[in-house]
């Protein structure tokens, strides 16, 4: 593959500074990844330059390249259409794919027909009906289409009129005064067909004019004193005012706003689309996006804004988007086009319209916890991790080590086990460091924890095998060296990583013993992860650590006393709390927790230098 590389790397060297679309292939020759450019050796010359650069999702799509096209356009603008539309006919693999037309289906109404229906299709024909939409789905069209008939008392059987006029009895919806019932036949065409002209000026958007037409209606009916049909004007008024606004959201250009925010999770991202009327928030809608970082924001944006717009073909005035995307002119052109009209597109860094993005992120965030479960990103993360530092397969045993140490005192080093991306403490490990490693030299404590580690796993012995998928080193680049020495004295090939720090003491990355650093603060799942396990490493080392001080500052002094064993220097700490519980306590006391003559040589060895002590205590 190398070989290859090399030869479109020169082939790149040959390419135009021309506008254009780039088409990258896959050994089979099917087509992986489609992209535009204002350069097209510019833009195509970054794939195939350092991958330390390049977000993991890119880096996984460079080693799949084995062949490119390119075609050359007039214009930006000319690039940005091809690409779109090249997207849309191959699917690559590699881009950001929305779903296809029919996940955005229309409202039918047959007024070609005496007795309009309404229906739910896929996408407009020419022919004499109308279309209203497109809907964010089927279920959005059919709500909407249920509402206009309950404010309407329109039908919603699937009898087909005038033909079944008179066939069969009124259905229930008649009785309960939800239907007009043109089956009766006492509802002729010509008033059927006004009250859907009603349910179209819905549709269209226009609910204003037909509530002041309802309530001029309904004040003549109230003057006329037919007070019963006047009531049932009302009644219709005010349901056709409550779907009235949120239907013209749907309606036309959608709304005369959108504020777009995409959020990455750690296995997921999200993109939220927020509707805004008048100032008012409409709807929302969102799209779960797989195989993103967060560096990926503004490309995916920019996927997403063309393929949404243009599968819908109706763009509101004004367009607030959460991060910035490349060629914001040219995609506002494209937009544009769409809508027939300009098309503001911008990324508001404060004030009101920074809210309303930071509301679409908040609301994107909120879906990505709803749709992520813990298993799938403990998944997520351990393969994100392999596909990161080249693993041949995700690493499902991971073990990771720390050093602690109090004042050069004490040191200890902690083994901790991550199993699937869960802590498993039954195989948890703590090393008590000897006094050839004792001191302020980590390096050589983390190189003893280690060799004592891998000889117990060659001596055979069950709690260290089998060994890890990966080790993971709480350090710098000397403490993964350190450890790396030691697997290679042992002939181990196992990979070893050290879990390097930022100057907030947050985790910063992993660093191979060749000094290779994988950066993981933009890859959520993998940052959480290792940060998790180096907290709890640290955590561990520490607990046992203080455990170990506390233990021999406890018994510094009390050991001293003759007679005063474990047991009886843990009764007396139990019962006293302090040492100088104990120091101040007289013999009377002593005594109920230990026998006479332990009492005698505790309270001796406290006030020995005390000679009016010991008097009081010899004639007690």
């Amino acid at each position: 593959m190398s070989e290859r590389f090399d030869e479109l790397k020169s082939r790149v060297l040959a390419l135009p500074y021309e506008p254009g679309v780039y088409i990258m292939k896959n050994r089979q020759g099917e087509v992986i990844y489609v992209g535009k450019a204002k350069a097209l050796k510019n833009r195509v010359s970054q794939y195939f330059q350092s991958d330390s650069r390049h977000s993991p999702k890119t880096r996984k799509m460079v080693s799949n390249i084995w062949d490119f096209d390119i075609i050359v356009t007039e214009s930006e603008f000319e690039a940005l259409v091809l690409e779109n539309s090249m997207i849309k006919k191959y699917k690559p693999k590699y881009n950001i794919l929305l779903k296809d037309d029919k996940g955005y289906p229309y409202i039918k109404v047959t007024t070609s027909k005496p007795y309009p229906a309404f229906s739910i299709v896929s996408k407009p024909q020419a022919d004499a009906d109308r279309y209203f939409g497109p809907y964010p789905s089927r279920r959005a069209a059919r709500q909407a289409i249920d509402t206009i008939c309950e404010a309407l008392k329109l039908k919603t059987c699937r009898r087909v009129f005038p033909r079944d006029i008179g066939k069969d009895r009124p259905c229930l919806n008649h009785h309960l005064g939800r239907c007009v019932a043109p089956c009766t036949g006492k509802v002729p065409p010509e008033e059927y067909a006004a009250l859907m002209g009603e349910a179209i000026a819905l549709l269209e958007g226009d609910y204003k004019r037909l509530v002041r037409d309802l309530e001029a209606r309904m004040l003549e009916a109230s003057e006329e004193l037919q007070f019963e049909r006047a009531a049932l004007l009302r009644d219709r008024m005010k349901a056709v005012s409550a779907l009235g606004e949120k239907q013209k959201v749907v309606a036309g250009s959608f709304a005369d706003l959108d504020a777009l925010a995409f959020v990455q999770g750690q296995t997921k991202g999200c993109v939220v689309v927020l509707h805004y009327l008048g100032g008012s928030l409409q709807d929302k809608e969102y799209t779960i996006i797989d195989g993103a970082t967060s560096e990926d924001a503004g490309e995916v944006l920019g996927a997403f804004l063309k393929q949404y717009y243009a599968l819908r073909q109706a763009v509101p005035k004004t367009v607030l988007l959460s991060d910035a995307i490349e060629d914001m002119p040219a995609v506002a052109d494209f937009l544009g086009s769409i809508a027939e009209r300009k098309v503001e597109l911008a990324v508001p860094q404060r004030g009101k319209r920074h809210d309303l993005t930071r509301l679409a992120a908040k609301n994107a965030a909120e879906e990505i916890s709803r749709v992520e479960t813990g298993q799938e990103r403990r998944l997520k993360s351990l393969e994100l991790l392999q596909g990161m530092i080249g693993l041949d397969h995700a690493p499902e045993l991971l073990e990771s080590y720390d050093i602690s140490n109090f004042a050069g005192a004490d040191t200890v080093g902690s083994m901790v086990v991550f199993e699937h991306a869960q802590p498993k403490r039954s195989r948890y490990r703590r090393f008590q460091i000897e006094r050839a490693a004792q001191g302020q030299d980590d390096y050589a404590s983390m190189a003893e924890m280690l060799t004592r580690r891998l000889q117990r796993w060659k001596d055979g012995d069950e709690k260290f095998t089998p060994l890890p998928d990966a080790f993971l080193i709480d350090g710098g680049l000397g403490h993964v060296r350190t450890a790396q020495t030691v697997l290679d004295s042992f002939g181990v090939t196992t990979p070893c990583f050290g879990m390097v720090k930022d100057d907030h003491h947050r985790t910063r990355g992993l660093v191979a013993p060749d000094g290779r650093e994988f950066g993981i603060s933009t890859v959520p799942a993998v940052f959480a992860l290792i940060g998790r396990i180096q907290e709890e490493t640290h955590r561990f080392a520490i607990t046992y650590n203080r455990s170990l001080g506390a233990k021999r500052m406890r018994g510094s002094t009390l050991d001293k006393i003759e007679g005063v064993g474990e047991k009886r220097r843990a009764d007396l700490l139990k019962h006293f709390k302090t040492i100088d519980a104990i120091k101040r306590a007289s013999v009377e006391e002593l005594r109920r927790v230990v026998p006479l003559n332990t009492a005698h040589a505790v309270y001796d060895f406290f006030h020995e230098a005390d000679p009016a002590s010991a008097a009081e205590n010899e004639r007690m």
